[in-house]
């Protein structure tokens, strides 16, 4: 996608491990991992987990050096709007409605993988793996009719390639 939009960018990617790792000092040594490897500014994605995106944005770059981009939802509601993906990884042809009205959206794909295959996802990185070999784009999430926050974030997205 970064490159369909002409975004340069550098092919490494630092997981925070969860909210609870955004914390002052965490974000500090993964934002100087990416600039030593040469990026200008660092992309960061994270859930609201509840927050106001405002402080949740300068809670994770309090001098505003980086791009932070808050999602209002969890982020795998994500997988849920993009019908292809989820059908892939499912083994079957399936529709979420609701994506983002779900309000526990990793534990209910969980379940759902488990009643339709009867076999679980151990963790959300592995979740985020299998859905991106299932074909998961954050596009094909953000064509979906209930799933403004990953429209938001390509709207983003497509921002920053028309400002750079």
């Amino acid at each position: 996608m970064l490159k369909r939009l002409n975004l340069p960018f550098l092919e490494t990617v630092e997981n925070a491990g969860g909210v609870s790792n955004l914390k002052k000092d965490k974000i500090k040594s993964l934002i100087q991992i990416q600039k030593d490897r040469g990026a200008e500014k660092v992309l960061i994605l994270t859930d609201s987990d509840g927050k106001c995106i405002t402080s949740a944005k300068e809670e994770i770059d309090p001098n505003g050096e980086n791009i932070v981009i808050v999602a209002v939802r969890m982020i795998e509601a994500w997988f849920l709007a993009d019908t292809t993906a989820i059908s892939n990884f499912f083994k079957e042809d399936y529709f979420c409605e609701m994506p983002e009205a779900i309000p526990q959206p990793y534990d209910f794909i969980r379940t759902e993988r488990l009643r339709l295959l009867n076999s679980g996802i151990n963790g959300k990185r592995i979740l985020g793996q299998k859905m991106l070999y299932s074909g998961f784009s954050v596009a094909s999430a953000a064509a979906h009719p209930n799933c403004p926050s990953a429209k938001y974030f390509l709207q983003k997205l497509e921002t920053l390639a028309v400002g750079q």
